[in-house]
């Protein structure tokens, strides 16, 4: 006997999304999908440019890099077990007042990610 079609599983979303839905019309229903795809990609698209915005700020510049490398500190982040070849870049950090220290960070999914480079000066 058939029942008809099957309704698609549920997602782990909570009920004040989940039961507004199920009472849309198919069409209503494609609008919405089409905005939540916007809105993800818009989202998405914002993040990025933040994160290009903090890592601007936040990177040090050629001279830094330039006096770790005098310094006979690798700034290439395939010499660090941790680090990722691509989105990490160097910063300082202030550990607790007047400790200053370069670090790789980089973007792991919602989190923040650093690894120790080395004192910004050395004693």
């Amino acid at each position: 006997m058939n029942d008809g079609p099957t309704m698609p599983p549920t997602p782990e979303l909570p009920d004040y999304i989940l039961d507004p839905l199920k009472s849309q019309s198919p069409e209503r229903l494609d609008v919405i999908s089409e905005y939540a795809d916007n809105l993800a990609a818009w989202k998405r698209e914002k993040r990025n440019h933040e994160l290009d915005q903090k890592r601007t700020e936040e990177e040090v510049d050629a001279d830094e890099l330039k006096n770790l490398e005098g310094r006979d500190v690798s700034t290439d982040p395939k010499d660090y077990e941790k680090v990722p070849t691509s989105g990490a870049y160097i910063t300082v950090k202030e550990t607790k007042p007047g400790y200053h220290y370069y670090y790789w960070q980089w973007r792991d999914g919602e989190s923040w990610k650093n690894e120790y480079i080395a004192p910004v000066s050395p004693k």
